[in-house]
């Protein structure tokens, strides 16, 4: 794809952070760090999970003060701290997780708390629609003031926020992960949407663990580590394995041990799907997973992959057709029966699915095997804490202890916790819906090494993905589109035909090869 960004347009920057430290306790956080950012630039802020981008953002953004340095927007100082309407005026970020509250309309969304001109005076809702009307339009968002925000797509209540933002008359974004729950069509049409906004001036910092985004969109990269500014630099100058050893300090060597993996032949048949049908998902859809291997499941969001997943897991329950775990009938729709049967889930999205964010990373590993944790019922503490500290040590998860808050740990030794969990079980089948999800670039090795290790076992893990750095490890991708498999690929496929698959665009001959393999 063609790096189209916009350059910078004016010699003033829209914010510029310099000599920024930030310690909390004993953790340091940020170590003299600095970035400077020009009106209609996409400037892309890059770094493993730890590396003190998401304590930039809460200084860039009002939220912490730096305990030294200096922060400038337009040449001014920054607000007050505490000054909310101020900082709003010069700052607004996008977060993974939307703000929007799904039970009030757009318009209600777009001008929350600035439905009318003081508290006292009455809500005049046609005015407040036509408001909406006309700040949607100003930016060309193509959304009616009326509809409920749960009705919205994720890239809808994208476009919602970052039109909120630009009406309190900011003129920078942070774009925290924006494409992590988008599609390749909905990440198409936001990376349009931010071109178009960078015309008229506006500057975003676009925050990424994908790296093929960066250079996709954005015209600047800067890069952290260890709490400090490693490299800015233009994004045409900065190769992809320089940025990776720019983030991590050391050389990827991923590539190299995916490709050595040798391909499970004639292993125990562990999976087997015959017909299966969700009505609204998926239709029909006939797979087979041997032990020794790591099949993956490709698709857009709107594929029905996600959903087939689930169902394995037992969170949905299929209407037809037959599926089978080393031998043995799976119930659909019942999620003890899913992991007595041998199936065990990654889900989704970690945040919402995958952990009690209240609870201990003891806790939350050991969920899964509480009838291995003492006897009729019981836990015995020291039995959880011996299960806990093998799980730490064998998927190396960083924290300060097994009774520390999950919530406390980076992205990627969250993501550790719920895979320990997952593997905990000594599954049949490990069945991982984008496993690699907001990690940074070594914690994805690491992850996809876990899971290939589990083929390695005797054991098989189905991949559910669209990114392409999760398909490379697997021994061969099924294509789903629109809720039915389309194409099938072994391990020698290149970029252009998985993303056209992926998008529907498969060639006959890879649909002929699928059909005579199932027939």
């Amino acid at each position: 794809m063609v790096n189209t960004a916009t350059a910078p347009v004016a010699r003033t920057s829209v914010v510029e952070a310099t000599g920024v430290s930030k310690r909390f306790g004993a953790t340091v956080a940020l170590r003299d760090a600095r970035i400077t950012v020009m009106p209609g630039e996409s400037h892309a802020l890059v770094g493993r999970n730890g590396a003190g981008k998401s304590t930039l953002v809460s200084i860039l953004t009002g939220l912490q003060k730096p305990d030294t340095g200096t922060l400038t927007f337009q040449g001014e100082p920054a607000p007050a701290h505490g000054d909310l309407d101020a900082w709003r005026s010069k700052v607004a970020c996008v977060y993974q997780h939307s703000t929007i509250l799904p039970e009030l309309t757009v318009a209600e969304n777009l001008f929350i708390h600035r439905q009318s001109a003081s508290a006292l005076r009455p809500i005049r809702w046609k005015e407040l629609r036509q408001r909406a009307r006309d700040l949607l339009r100003e930016y060309g968002v193509d959304l009616d003031p009326t509809a409920r925000a749960r009705d919205l797509t994720v890239e809808q209540r994208q476009f919602v926020e970052i039109a909120r933002a630009l009406s309190f008359g900011a003129r920078f974004i942070v774009l925290d992960e924006p494409t992590a729950k988008l599609d390749a069509r909905g990440i198409a049409r936001l990376f349009g949407k931010l071109r178009d906004l960078q015309a008229q001036g506006v500057a975003f910092l676009f925050i990424s663990h994908h790296l093929q985004e960066v250079y996709d969109l954005c015209a600047t990269v800067t890069v952290f580590r260890d709490a400090r500014h490693v490299v800015t630099a233009p994004v045409a100058e900065l190769g992809r394995d320089a940025l990776v050893e720019a983030m991590t300090g050391e050389v990827s060597s991923a590539t190299a041990e995916w490709a050595a993996v040798s391909p499970a032949a004639g292993g125990r048949l562990l999976l087997h799907l015959d017909g299966l049908t969700l009505p609204g998902a998926y239709e029909d859809v006939s797979l087979t997973v041997r032990s020794g291997e790591v099949v993956g499941l490709a698709g857009s969001a709107a594929s029905g992959s996600v959903q087939l997943g689930e169902t394995l897991a037992g969170l949905h329950r299929a209407t037809s057709g037959r599926a089978t775990v080393a031998g043995r009938p799976l119930r659909t729709g019942d999620v003890p029966t899913a992991l007595a049967a041998g199936v065990a889930l990654v889900p989704e999205d970690r945040h919402l699915q995958g952990l009690v964010a209240g609870r201990s990373v003891e806790e939350n590993a050991t969920l899964s095997v509480g009838d291995q944790l003492g006897p009729y019922g019981t836990v015995l503490p020291s039995r959880s804490r011996l299960f806990a500290r093998r799980m730490i040590e064998d998927l190396d998860i960083k924290t300060p202890g097994a009774r520390t808050p999950v919530s406390a740990l980076s992205g990627g030794n969250q993501q550790k916790v719920v895979i320990a969990r997952a593997l905990a079980t000594g599954p049949h089948v490990l069945v991982a819906i984008r496993p690699t999800n907001g990690v940074d670039v070594k914690s994805k090795e690491f992850l996809l090494g876990r899971i290939r290790k589990v083929a390695e076992n005797e054991k098989a893990a189905v991949v559910i993905s669209d990114e392409l750095d999760d398909l490379r490890i697997c021994d061969r991708v099924v294509v789903m589109f629109q809720g039915r498999v389309t194409a099938e690929f072994d391990r020698d496929w290149s970029d252009e035909q998985m993303v056209a698959a992926i998008e529907g665009m498969a060639g006959t001959h890879e649909k002929e090869a699928l059909d005579a393999d199932q027939h």
